[in-house]
C-alpha cells in the first residue's frame, strides 16, 4: 500500500521543466517484459541481491522492490535502510551489491569504493529527488514560517524559545508561546544531515559555523536514528523541532514549516515547490559518474529550497556474474518513466527527464 498523501499530486507542472512523460498508475499486475531500451517494463532476471544505505529513499525502493518482484518472478531484492553512512560502508566492504547515498562519496571513500569494482569504479547514479522538511511539534502553533538564518541559529542552539525574537519577526502577528525548544537532530551518520547542514552553511553562514557532515556537530539537541526515529521523536515531544525527508512528514502526519528562499519568500513545501529547485540542479560528474548539484540559494519564484539528491553508488564494471543481471533490471526499473513516476505518490519528485535518460542509459550499460 502506497503512503497516504495530504494531496493527490498526479503530476508536477510543466512549468517546473522536468518534463516527466507520464504519471503512470498504480496497477502493479504482472506484465510481460517489454522489448529492450523500453522504459516502460521491467528487464526482468532472477536471483537475489543485496543493498542497504539511505533512509530517505526507503520508502521510494520499497516501492520499486514490490513492483519489479511481481513483474519478475523469481527476483529477491533486499534493502536494509541502515543510513547512508553504513551504506557506504556496506558497498566498500563487499557486502552490499550496491549502496544508497543522500550524498557522495568523501574523496578518502572513492579509491576504496572503486577498489571494489574490478577493472572499473564507483559511480553515482541519481535516483531519487528527496525534499526535507523542517517538521515541528509546537501545542497550538501552526504555519510556522522560518528564515535559513533562524533555522540555522535554532539548530545552533542560539535561540531556544520559541517566542524568541527571530521566529516572531518571521511570523508577525502569530501567537508563539514560551516552551523550550527542542531540537533533534539524526544520531547516526547521515546522507540528510550532510545535505541539511550544507543548506545551512550555505545560506546562513553567518549563524552556521559547524560545516557539513553527514555526522551531526553542533552541541546540544536529542539524536534519534534512521528518518522514522526522527519523526517518531518529533511526534512525541511537544516543542520539538527536527528535519526529515517529506515522505516520513507526511507519512507521520508531521507540521512542515515554509522556509525561505533567495527570492526573498517563505515556499511551503511541495513536490511542485521542491521541482522548481530542481529544475536548477546541475550534473558535476564526470563521464558516467552522474553527481549533482542543487542551489539552495535559488532565486525561482515559489522554490522550496531544502532538496538532496538520493544516489545509488554501484560499479560501472566489475559486478559479480551473478549479481550484474538483476542489479541492472531493478536500477533500470527504478530509473524508467514508470518507476519514476511513481514517486509524487510517496513524498519525492521525479529526476528532471535530462537527468532520467543519463541514468537509464548508464545502467544499461553496467558490466
Amino acid at each position: 500500500m502506497k503512503l497516504q498523501r495530504h494531496g493527490t499530486i498526479a503530476c508536477l507542472a510543466l512549468a517546473t521543466a522536468l518534463a516527466v512523460s507520464a504519471c503512470g498508475s498504480d496497477n502493479n499486475e504482472p506484465t510481460e517484459p517489454a522489448a529492450a531500451g523500453s522504459s516502460a517494463a521491467a528487464d526482468c532476471a532472477t536471483g537475489t541481491i543485496n543493498a542497504q544505505g539511505s533512509s530517505a529513499q526507503k520508502n521510494a525502493v520499497d516501492e520499486w522492490r514490490k513492483a519489479y518482484q511481481q513483474k519478475c518472478a523469481g527476483s529477491t531484492i533486499n534493502y536494509e535502510p541502515s543510513g547512508s553512512g553504513a551504506g557506504i560502508q556496506a558497498f566498500i566492504a563487499g557486502t552490499a551489491d550496491f549502496a544508497g547515498s543522500d550524498s557522495a562519496l568523501k574523496p578518502e571513500e572513492q579509491p576504496k569504493a572503486d577498489a571494489k569494482c574490478v577493472g572499473g569504479k564507483a559511480i553515482h547514479l541519481p535516483m531519487v529527488i528527496g525534499p526535507v522538511a523542517v517538521v515541528y511539534n509546537v501545542s497550538g502553533l501552526d504555519n510556522l514560517q522560518l528564515k535559513p538564518a533562524t533555522v540555522a541559529k535554532i539548530f545552533a542552539g542560539k535561540v531556544t524559545k520559541w517566542d524568541a525574537a527571530e521566529i516572531k519577526a518571521d511570523n508577525p502577528g502569530a501567537k508563539l508561546p514560551s516552551t523550550t525548544i527542542q531540537t533533534v537532530h539524526r544520531s547516526d551518520e547521515s546522507g540528510t544531515t550532510d545535505n541539511f547542514t550544507d543548506f545551512l552553511g550555505k545560506t546562513a553562514e553567518a549563524d552556521w559555523t559547524f560545516g557539513k557532515g553527514k555526522a551531526w556537530k553542533a552541541p546540544g539537541g536529542t539524536g534519534a536514528a534512521k528518518s522514522d526515529g526522527v519523526a517518531s521523536a518529533v511526534k512525541q515531544a511537544d516543542g520539538s523541532i527536527s528535519y526529515v525527508e517529506m515522505s516520513y512528514a507526511e507519512n507521520g502526519g508531521l507540521k512542515m514549516a515554509k522556509i525561505g528562499n533567495g527570492a526573498g519568500e517563505y515556499a511551503t513545501l511541495t513536490a511542485e515547490s521542491a521541482a522548481k529547485t530542481i529544475a536548477g540542479a546541475k550534473v558535476t560528474g564526470e563521464g558516467d559518474d552522474l553527481k549533482m548539484s542543487i542551489d539552495f540559494n535559488t532565486k525561482e519564484a515559489g522554490a522550496y529550497p531544502i532538496v538532496l539528491v538520493t544516489y545509488e553508488i554501484v560499479c560501472d564494471k566489475g559486478l559479480a556474474a551473478d549479481k550484474l543481471a538483476l542489479v541492472k533490471g531493478f536500477l533500470s526499473y527504478a530509473a524508467s518513466t514508470e518507476g519514476q513516476a511513481e514517486l509524487t505518490e510517496l513524498g519525492y519528485a521525479p529526476l528532471p527527464e535530462s537527468v532520467r535518460t543519463k541514468v537509464e542509459s548508464t545502467v544499461k550499460a553496467l558490466a
